[in-house]
């Protein structure tokens, strides 16, 4: 379905640019629209859908809030659809990971189990949703270990293992056995490149900490516009994003053409910072709005462009090391990833099954612990 969205909202793009006098309304309405309606339909019957619903999911297990899923999972479902696929620089993870919890508790529900059992189905299917989303069962189970139940007992390891594993298969049988990202097997990078990974991840670390938090900033101050202009300003946001996707439709939406652009080495070095800036401007805009919607896809454009940057300015630099700039890009969603969720396991298999780039385990636990380290020097909280 959003697959789909994306297509007609780019399509309404094609057509409004024929259409000079008014044709800019267009994609600003259809992302107004979108915007308005998702943030009105949460926050009318299931509030904690709004977000990405990973941190209400983790607050379910540590048994601090309820999760109601007849709630939750059409509210996020439908919610979810209507603020990606109307261009707010959202991501699907976030949605299917809640969506999967409430399944999780749904099932639990269904059979009268323990309230123990209940919340390892819940963050069975949290882990399963994001296998689903990224075709990577592995990192669904990893996530889970890592991050949403940290607990690696028998019964939650088996249970998030098989959800995850069937999740995958049946996201393989409606699209395909393919990676996320179509990139290039890129060949293993010299030893000597090892150090401008390092600096890479010290980068990453950086900005996964401003990331951070402009994140908790832009939520704080839509938190405190009365309720009474609380739709007005989700439209607002929603009436710029689409304005820039009138001009630059790919800054819009997940961005998933825009990281396969960086991935593949096709952005020139001159135009990845005003990128860079863009999409982490529009993405605090929209995640601020409170729209259903994840952070893990736009976190990963944002690795793959700031990686996309400095390996080609490490190859200015050292270009008998750097023979293939394009491997920090990959590199650099892990690192970026590290630095945000402070879930390195997760960041490295993430990547490397959404790109089937195997060949870069080294230099991918190289970037991704400097990130940790520097993230947690600064002692920045994660941002769940």
């Amino acid at each position: 379905a959003i697959s789909s969205a994306d297509v007609l909202r780019n399509d309404l793009i094609s057509w409004a640019k024929n259409h000079t006098s008014f044709g800019w309304m267009i994609p600003v309405v259809f992302t107004m629209l979108g915007a308005l309606v998702s943030v009105a339909l949460t926050r009318r019957y299931a509030p904690e859908a709004g977000g990405s619903g990973i941190p209400h999911l983790e607050a379910v297990l540590q048994r601090f809030r309820k999760l109601d899923w007849k709630r939750v999972l059409p509210v996020k479902f439908f919610g979810g659809i209507l603020a990606i696929g109307s261009g707010l620089a959202l991501g699907r993870e976030g949605p299917t990971v809640q969506m999967g919890g409430a399944v999780g508790d749904a099932i639990s529900r269904l059979l009268h189990v323990s309230q123990r059992e209940r919340l390892t189905l819940v963050s069975a299917g949290a882990g399963a949703g994001l296998a689903a989303a990224f075709n990577a069962p592995l990192s669904g189970l990893i996530f889970v270990l890592e991050e949403v139940r940290r607990d690696f007992q028998p019964i939650v390891f088996g249970a998030a293992f098989i959800a995850a594993v069937i999740a995958d298969i049946i996201a393989r049988i409606g699209s395909g056995q393919f990676p996320v990202f179509s990139v290039p097997a890129y060949p293993v990078p010299p030893l000597g490149s090892l150090p401008f990974f390092a600096l890479l991840g010290i980068i990453a670390g950086l900005v996964g900490v401003i990331f951070n938090k402009a994140l908790m900033g832009s939520t704080g101050l839509f938190a405190r516009i009365p309720p009474r202009f609380s739709l007005l300003a989700a439209g607002l946001s929603g009436a710029l994003v689409g304005l820039v996707g009138w001009f630059s439709p790919q800054l819009i939406g997940s961005g998933h053409q825009l990281a396969e652009s960086a991935l593949k080495g096709n952005l020139a070095l001159s135009v990845i910072p005003f990128f860079f800036l863009m999409r982490f401007l529009l993405t605090n805009v929209s995640y601020g709005t409170g729209a259903p919607g994840g952070i893990f896809a736009p976190l990963l454009v944002l690795g793959a462009l700031l990686g996309a940057g400095i390996g080609q300015f490490s190859q200015n630099l050292a270009p008998a090391l750097i023979p293939v700039p394009a491997v920090f890009a990959v590199v650099g969603m892990a690192a970026l990833f590290s630095a945000i969720v402070r879930a390195p396991l997760t960041g490295i298999m993430l990547i490397v099954e959404m790109t089937g780039n195997y060949a870069q385990m080294l230099p991918l636990l190289v970037s991704c612990f400097s990130a940790y380290v520097v993230a947690e020097a600064l002692k920045e909280k994660p941002i769940y």
